[in-house]
């Protein structure tokens, strides 16, 4: 599917840019480390920038309309945010890294009910407050570069929910929650630049909630009522500087 190629030319780049980073970092002749006291700070502060790239997991429930699937055209997005560190120990400190995170799905329908374009297709903006708790697991540092994996938990606040409208899918309105949770996990480089910390990452979200609100008549929906759950899933690429 469309997402899944989008996603995995993410990881491709991503992937593709650290081995980068990587080579360019070890080819110094001359090795002078950078920030040498940087890490044993109790706290640590900066922000970040980014691209998603964000679809949905849709799992299917019995229902008279067996041939329905929902295909989701996943769009590119943004995300920019702040970061608070602190320290507890040599290779493990905790990260809060609340943000914004801004994307367009599109949805369609091929149930055979839906006989337009403007019935079958649905787009899905949202603008999530991204509320994180992070553990962040450092190697030791080899000269100015440190590898990570990190993994954690957050509340997103979603700006661009309509769940308390009352109109649904037969007045062209899918509705998603406002709130939910997700976890994600991740790697990434710590680089000791010389004046600033610069750490790109790739981090994986995934929802823990079914974040659909279903059509006020769901068991006769052509468009809510196959549906069983309906989760975000996504591909973040984050750059941070500290």
């Amino acid at each position: 599917m469309k997402d899944n190629i989008q996603m995995k030319k993410i990881l491709i780049w991503s992937f593709c840019l650290f081995l980068f980073v990587g080579n360019s970092v070890f080819a110094q002749r001359e090795r002078i480390e950078n920030l040498p006291n940087e890490d044993k700070k109790d706290w640590n502060f900066g922000y970040y920038l980014g691209i998603n790239n964000n679809s949905f997991v849709i799992d299917y429930k019995q229902s008279q309309y067996p041939e329905t699937r929902v295909v989701v055209d996943a769009g590119f997005g943004f995300n920019v945010g702040v970061v608070a560190e602190r320290n507890l120990h040599k290779n493990l400190s905790i990260r809060f890294e609340p943000g914004l995170s801004s994307n367009v799905k599109k949805l369609y329908f091929n149930n055979r009910g839906l006989l337009t374009k403007n019935d079958s297709l649905r787009k899905v903006p949202t603008t999530y407050l991204h509320l994180p708790i992070i553990l962040k697991f450092s190697t030791d540092r080899l000269n100015n570069i440190r590898p990570y994996i990190v993994g954690g938990v957050s509340y997103d606040y979603n700006f661009s929910s309509n769940e308390k409208n009352p109109d649904d899918n037969l007045a062209g309105e899918f509705r998603m929650k406002k709130s939910s949770f997700k976890y994600e996990v991740g790697i990434g480089i710590d680089l000791y630049l010389t004046y600033f910390k610069f750490s790109p990452s790739i981090r994986g979200v995934f929802s823990m909630t079914n974040e659909l609100v279903p059509d006020n008549n769901d068991a006769t929906s052509p468009y809510t009522g196959p549906i069983d759950n309906f989760a975000t899933r996504g591909v973040f690429l984050k750059m941070t500087f500290e």
